[in-house]
């Protein structure tokens, strides 16, 4: 039995270390935790308000919308691995092409909004579904350890473009993101792509998977999956909680900065975020492949909502400490978060229909990720302060969290592990 459940890490080790890289240069991650540090040079560059700046990411939201429906199908249609490859190659020049906007700040609304399209094939429908297909008995830790990709970037992007902008000016924030899916994400796609172990060797792996998998069930229809009252209590509970750490994510860095912490010590403390991050996701991906797994994400998402409370109460005399384990509060819930909802819909709905029921659930939290930063704005125009914004994103770390309790018990379904080569290759 202990083979049977290590055997899948040394047969998969890389496509975990190119699905972490993925993950961490994929565009969602990497335009959303570089925010913060962004916004007041791009202030003191164009004269743009706050509220005004909000509103990209917004429009990113909409853009990874858009790349999220459209995902699934060209990896149908045209194979993952030529999508993920074209996808690395057009994302340094979507980037590049950004640091030649003009003074209009609807040319930052564009490019926010484009940029996701550009990168559609290193979505995380693409990442999320190669780990699924590759793991089935460790699926939540492979998952959490390669969407710990997202917490490498909150924790190393901020203090990393703050000392590019320092000694350049914003655009050297956007260059170092263009650059780093190029050096980093497509050498390894270049080397390691392969959709399943099927299609890298389908002979010998079809065997194993008879031998160690047991269906009870075949997985629900797609039309059936989507119309389950499941999965859309899951997409409601997991669209409060993101649009809570969108909030947070986006946030947090001015919010710090209006108490007296300077960039150097905002940027010092909001990298907590991503440290937790990673440290929330090993231990949910580890809890919930032997827990009840949406028991252990109603924990889990619960902890973004006493740090709200926290840095509703901070002030300038605020111990540095203090300010550090709220931020890292909200960090365990965006950790637990997008590996809990990638692994429930992979176990509630089976990996028949994955691609297109996650681009589904993708897309829906990603609007209301898009809406949350227009109803932020709005409140911070409307009261100077961002106590009205941590009361919301306190409340939906508390209603989301208790929505997943009534997913009731994970149904037996059978592997897709095997599926024929041709359908992702």
């Amino acid at each position: 039995m202990a083979d049977r459940l290590t055997s899948e890490f040394p047969r998969g080790w890389r496509i975990l270390l190119l699905a972490l890289a993925g993950a961490a240069t994929t565009v969602s991650v990497t335009l959303l935790y570089s925010f913060g540090t962004l916004v007041l040079p791009l202030q003191r560059a164009f004269g743009w308000n706050r509220g005004d700046l909000q509103i990209a990411i917004a429009c990113m939201s909409g853009g990874v919308v858009v790349a999220s429906q459209l995902a699934g199908w060209v990896n149908l249609r045209w194979g993952m691995r030529r999508m993920t490859l074209l996808s690395l190659l057009a994302l340094p020049l979507a980037f590049l092409a950004i640091t030649f906007m003009g003074r209009s700040i609807l040319w930052l609304y564009l490019g926010y909004f484009l940029i996701p399209i550009a990168g559609v094939g290193v979505t995380f429908v693409t990442w999320t579904q190669l780990v699924s297909s590759w793991f089935d008995r460790k699926r939540g830790l492979a998952l959490a350890l390669v969407l710990c990709g997202s917490g490498i970037s909150a924790a190393v992007l901020p203090p990393l473009l703050t000392w590019a902008m320092e000694r350049w000016d914003w655009r050297a924030a956007f260059i170092v993101m263009g650059l780093l899916p190029l050096l980093l994400t497509l050498p390894l796609a270049w080397r390691f792509l392969v959709p399943s172990p099927a299609s890298a060797s389908p002979k010998a792996f079809r065997p194993a998977v008879a031998a160690t998998h047991s269906p009870a069930v075949a997985s629900a229809s797609f039309r059936t999956s989507a119309r389950s009252a499941k999965f859309w209590t899951l997409n409601l509970a997991l669209t409060l909680v993101v649009s809570a750490v969108v909030g947070m994510v986006t946030n947090t860095v001015p919010l710090l900065r209006d108490i007296g912490l300077s960039a150097t010590q905002a940027s010092s403390v909001f990298s907590s975020f991503g440290v937790a991050l990673i440290s929330g996701r090993l231990l949910a991906g580890w809890l919930i492949d032997r827990l009840w797994a949406p028991g252990v994400a109603a924990v889990a998402l619960f902890m973004p909502s006493i740090g709200c409370l926290l840095l509703w109460t901070a002030t300038a005399d605020s111990s540095t400490w203090l300010l550090t384990a709220a931020v890292a509060l909200v960090g365990v819930g965006a950790g637990a978060e997008f590996d809990l909802s990638a692994y429930l819909i992979s176990r509630y709905f089976g990996l028949k229909d994955y691609g297109r029921l996650f681009g589904i659930h993708l897309g829906l939290i990603t609007a209301g990720s898009m809406l949350a930063p227009l109803m932020f704005a709005a409140m911070y125009k409307a009261t100077g302060g961002y106590g009205p914004l941590l009361a919301w994103c306190a409340s939906c770390c508390v209603v989301g969290p208790l929505l997943l309790l009534t997913l009731g018990r994970q149904p037996q379904l059978e592997s897709a592990l095997a599926q024929p080569a041709g359908q992702l290759a």
